[in-house]
C-alpha cells in the first residue's frame, strides 16, 4: 500500500554562483597583453581562489615568456613533407651507359642464374616439409575492421534491452492494480482509509497473487486490469500464514495469466525486471536491475521475513504485490519491501514459497501452511565454530532463550517421529540444507500431509527419519 501524503516544501538552495577573490598580495595588476593572451587562446578568466566572498572580484595571471618548449606545436606548425602522405612526382634519371663486355651473352647468364635459383629453392621446399612447416594450422588474419566504429554492434547492451523489452511485453498484461479501502492493521489510529497495490494474475480465471498487506483488513477492493478494465467487489480468497502473501479472486475468464518461473536456480548478478503501480500512480511501470543477494532477512510492521531476495530493481510503494521477473518473462517473486533511507534496495517473496499456496487457491482448497514443530539454529562456520559442532552446514535442533520453548514440541509430527533435541538435520529429501537452502524455505515448499525423509546427524552417526507434516498454527512466529 502507498501513503499519498506529501511534505513541505523545502526553500530555494544557497546561491553558490559568486565570485571569489584572494588576498590582494595574489592578485597581480592586470595588463593589456595578459588580456590579449586569454583572448587568443580561448581561455575565460578563472573565477575561484581560496579566499572571502567579495562580489566582482576575479583573477587573472601576469604573462610571461614563453619558452621554446611550452610553445604549441600547432601554433606555428612545420610544412609538411612531401613523402609524408603521398610521393612527389619523381624526377626523371638519365640512365648511365655501361659498356659492352665479350663474354657469355646476357641470355646465357639470365638462364644459370635462373636455374640455380630453381634448385636452391627446391632443396628449401624440401627441407620445410621434412619439418612439417606446410602440415601446421594458419592461423586466420585479423580483421581489419575499425573497433571503434559507429556499426560495431555491442551484443551485451543489446540484448539486455531486447529482453527487458520481451519481458515487459509478455509479462505486462498479467499485472493488475488494486485499488483498496479499509483499516490497516499496522495502523495505529485505526482509521479507514485508501491504497493501492499491484498483483499478479495467476490463472485465466481470475486467481490473483499479491502481499498480504496490499489486502489485510480491506473491506473493499477492486482490481484494474492493464487495458483499463476494473473488476469491483474482489475477494480475497485467503491470506499466508507464514509469509506476506494472499490470494485475491475476481469473477472473469480469458484474463492473460503470468507464467511462473523457479526461484532455486537465482544467481547474484542475474537480470532480473519489477512490473507494478509505484505511488499507486504510474500503472504498469518498467524497471530493471540484477539479483543483489538471496537468503536475506528483514523486519517489518507486519513481523519478520525470511529468504527474501534482494534486488535493485527499483522499487517503490505501490510495488507491493507485483511480480519480479527473470529475463525469460518468468515470474521468480513478488515484490514486498523496500530498505528506508535507501536506494535500489528492495526485497521478494521468491515464487517457490508461494507454489503450495498456489496450487491450493487454484484446487478451492484452504490456505494452509506446512508444520514440523521443532526450533532450531542455522549452522554456519562461525557457528559450527562457538557451539563445536561437528558440520558447517544444516539446521541444529536447539533451544536458545530466543525460541521461547522446547526444541521439540510435543506434541507435535517432529516428536511423534522421533527427532531429538540435538539433531543436525543436513537433508530434507534429496535437497541439502545449508545456507542457500535453509530449512524453512525448503519446508515452505510442501504442503500438510506430505511426508518427507529427514536426514539426520546424531551422535556421529547418520540416520534416516519420516515425518507427516501438519498444519502450521496461524501467526506463528
Amino acid at each position: 500500500m502507498t501513503d499519498r501524503s506529501t511534505g513541505p516544501t523545502d526553500g530555494p538552495p544557497d546561491d553558490e554562483t559568486e565570485p571569489h577573490v584572494i588576498a590582494s598580495w595574489q592578485t597581480p595588476e592586470p595588463t593589456a597583453a595578459a588580456d590579449a593572451s586569454a583572448q587568443d587562446l580561448g581561455q575565460p578568466d578563472a573565477s575561484y581562489s581560496p579566499g572571502a566572498h567579495q562580489p566582482g572580484a576575479s583573477y587573472s595571471p601576469s604573462p610571461e615568456p614563453r619558452t621554446d618548449w611550452t610553445r604549441p606545436g600547432w601554433s606555428d606548425p612545420e610544412p609538411t613533407p612531401e613523402l609524408w602522405f603521398e610521393s612527389a612526382t619523381p624526377t626523371p634519371v638519365r640512365p648511365v651507359a655501361t659498356p659492352s663486355r665479350r663474354g657469355a651473352g646476357t641470355g646465357t647468364v639470365l638462364a644459370a642464374a635462373l636455374a640455380a635459383a630453381v634448385i636452391a629453392s627446391g632443396g628449401t621446399v624440401a627441407a620445410l616439409t621434412v619439418g612439417g612447416v606446410f602440415d601446421r594450422p594458419v592461423a586466420p588474419a585479423a580483421s581489419n575492421q575499425n573497433a571503434n566504429s559507429a556499426t560495431v554492434k555491442q551484443p551485451v547492451q543489446l540484448d539486455e534491452s531486447s529482453a527487458i523489452i520481451s519481458v515487459a511485453a509478455k509479462a505486462g498484461p498479467s499485472v493488475v492494480r488494486i485499488y483498496t479501502t479499509g483499516i490497516d492493521p499496522n495502523s495505529p489510529t485505526q482509521q479507514t482509509q485508501d491504497g493501492v497495490g499491484s498483483g499478479i494474475i495467476l490463472d485465466a480465471n481470475g486467481w490473483i497473487l499479491t502481499n498480504r498487506h496490499v489486502v489485510a483488513g480491506t473491506t473493499d477492493l477492486t482490481v484494474q486490469l492493464k487495458d483499463g478494465t476494473k473488476y469491483p467487489n474482489a475477494k480475497v480468497y485467503g491470506i499466508d500464514t507464514l509469509t506476506d502473501l494472499a490470494i485475491v479472486k475476481i469473477d472473469a475468464t480469458g484474463l492473460p495469466a503470468a507464467t511462473i518461473g523457479d526461484s532455486d536456480g537465482l544467481k547474484v548478478g542475474e537480470l532480473v525486471v519489477a512490473i507494478g503501480s509505484p505511488l499507486g500512480t504510474f500503472d504498469n511501470s518498467v524497471t530493471s536491475g540484477i539479483v543483489s543477494a538471496t537468503g536475506r532477512e528483514i523486519t517489518t510492521d507486519g513481523g519478520n521475513l525470511r529468504n527474501l531476495i534482494q534486488t535493485d530493481a527499483a522499487i517503490n510503494p505501490g510495488n507491493s504485490g507485483g511480480p519480479l521477473l527473470d529475463a525469460t518473462g518468468a515470474v521468480i517473486g513478488v515484490n514486498t519491501a523496500i530498505a528506508k533511507d535507501s536506494t535500489g534496495i528492495g526485497f521478494s517473496i521468491p515464487i517457490n514459497i508461494a507454489r503450495p499456496m498456489i496450487r491450493q487457491a487454484l484446487a478451492g482448497q484452504a490456505l494452509t501452511r506446512p508444520y514440523i514443530g521443532i526450533h532450531y539454529l542455522s549452522i554456519d562456520a562461525q557457528v559450527a565454530k562457538t557451539d563445536s559442532l561437528p558440520l558447517t552446514k544444516g539446521a541444529w535442533v536447539h533451544s536458545d532463550a530466543t525460541s521461547g520453548g522446547p526444541s521439540v514440541v510435543a506434541p507435535g509430527p517432529a516428536a511423534t517421529a522421533g527427532v531429538k533435541d540435538g539433531d543436525i538435520i543436513t537433508k530434507i529429501g534429496d535437497q541439502v540444507i545449508d545456507v542457500a537452502h535453509p530449512l524453512d524455505a525448503t519446508l515452505a515448499q510442501y504442503s500438510p500431509g506430505d511426508t518427507i525423509t529427514l536426514t539426520i546427524l546424531r551422535d556421529g552417526k547418520t540416520i534416516t527419519v519420516d515425518v507427516k507434516l501438519g498444519v502450521r498454527p496461524p501467526n506463528l512466529q
